[in-house]
C-alpha cells in the first residue's frame, strides 16, 4: 500500500490574508512585513505610484486607489491596508477618507499606517513622542502636526531630508541605529521611527536597549495592528516591546 504523498507544505494564509497597498518605489516594506508575520498569515501586495516626496506626488498616489484596492479584493483578502505613512498622515482627516474610499470600492475592512501608529502609541500609553523620519522637512512637519492633532506631544524630532523611496531604502540599519540613538536623547514615552521605506525594523530591540524606551516603526506598527485586530498574537518578540503587549483577544478573555 503506497504511503502518504510527500508534498511540500506552503503557507498560503489559512488564518488571515491581508492585502497591502505600498508606494511603487518602496523595496523595504514587504521583506520587513513578512519577517514579522506568524504562520498562517500572508500579505499580498499591490503598488500605487510614488517615488518622490512633493505634495503633488504624494497626493497623486491616491488617484488609482479604488482600482488598486479592487485588484486586492480579487484575491479574496480579508482586510486591505493602505501602507504609506507620509500620505496617511498628510492631514488629520485623510486616513478616514482613504478608508472610506477603499471600503466603498471593495466592501472590505481596511486601515492605514496612520491608524496603526496611533493605535500602537495608545496601547503603549505613550503621550510624549520622539519623532524620527527620513523625510524632507515639509513632510516631517506634517507628520508632527498629525501627531499633535491626535493628542500627542512631540517631545523632540529629527529628519534626514531624503526625497525618494529609493534613497531611503539605501540607509543601512547600522547607520540608522547610530543616528536614532543620537537624536532620541530627550526623555519621552516612545520613539517613533516613521516611514515604511527605511530599514528600521532590525534596529528596534537594540535601540530600545540603548535609549530605554519603546521604539515604534511604521512597518512594525502595521503588522502589530493587523494581528491585534484579528486576535492573533505576534510570533517574534525580537521586534520590540510593542509585540509584547497583550492583544485584544487576550485582554477580552481576561476581562
Amino acid at each position: 500500500m503506497p504511503g502518504e504523498p510527500a508534498l511540500v507544505e506552503i503557507d498560503y494564509g489559512r488564518r488571515l490574508r491581508a492585502g497591502v497597498l505600498v508606494p511603487s518605489g518602496n523595496s523595504v516594506a514587504e521583506p520587513e512585513i513578512r519577517a514579522m508575520l506568524p504562520a498562517g498569515v500572508s500579505a499580498l501586495v499591490t503598488r500605487l505610484p510614488l517615488r518622490g516626496s512633493s505634495r503633488a506626488e504624494l497626493m497623486t498616489m491616491l488617484d488609482g486607489l479604488e482600482a488598486a484596492a479592487r485588484l486586492l479584493a480579487d484575491a479574496q483578502v480579508d482586510v486591505i491596508v493602505f501602507h504609506c505613512t507620509a500620505v496617511s498622515t498628510f492631514a488629520p482627516d485623510l486616513a478616514g477618507t482613504i478608508r472610506d474610499r477603499i471600503q466603498a470600492a471593495t466592501g472590505l475592512p481596511c486601515f492605514t499606517t496612520a491608524d496603526a501608529i496611533i493605535a500602537a502609541l495608545q496601547r503603549l500609553q505613550a503621550r510624549r513622542v520622539t519623532l524620527l523620519t527620513p523625510y524632507i522637512g515639509e513632510v516631517h512637519q506634517r507628520e508632527a502636526d498629525f501627531l499633535v492633532a491626535g493628542g500627542f506631544e512631540v517631545a523632540d524630532s529629527a529628519w534626514l531630508g531624503i526625497d525618494t523611496n529609493t534613497e531611503m531604502g539605501r540607509c543601512e540599519p547600522a547607520t540608522l541605529l547610530d543616528w536614532a540613538q543620537r537624536e532620541a536623547a530627550t526623555p519621552a514615552d516612545a520613539c517613533l521611527i516613521s516611514c515604511t521605506a527605511i530599514k528600521s525594523l532590525p534596529i528596534v530591540a537594540e535601540l530600545e536597549r540603548r535609549i530605554a524606551m519603546p521604539v515604534l516603526t511604521s512597518n512594525q506598527c502595521m503588522v502589530w495592528y493587523l494581528l491585534d485586530q484579528h486576535g492573533i498574537a505576534p510570533n517574534d518578540r525580537r521586534f520590540g516591546r510593542l509585540f509584547e503587549v497583550p492583544h485584544v483577544a487576550a485582554e477580552a478573555a481576561g476581562a
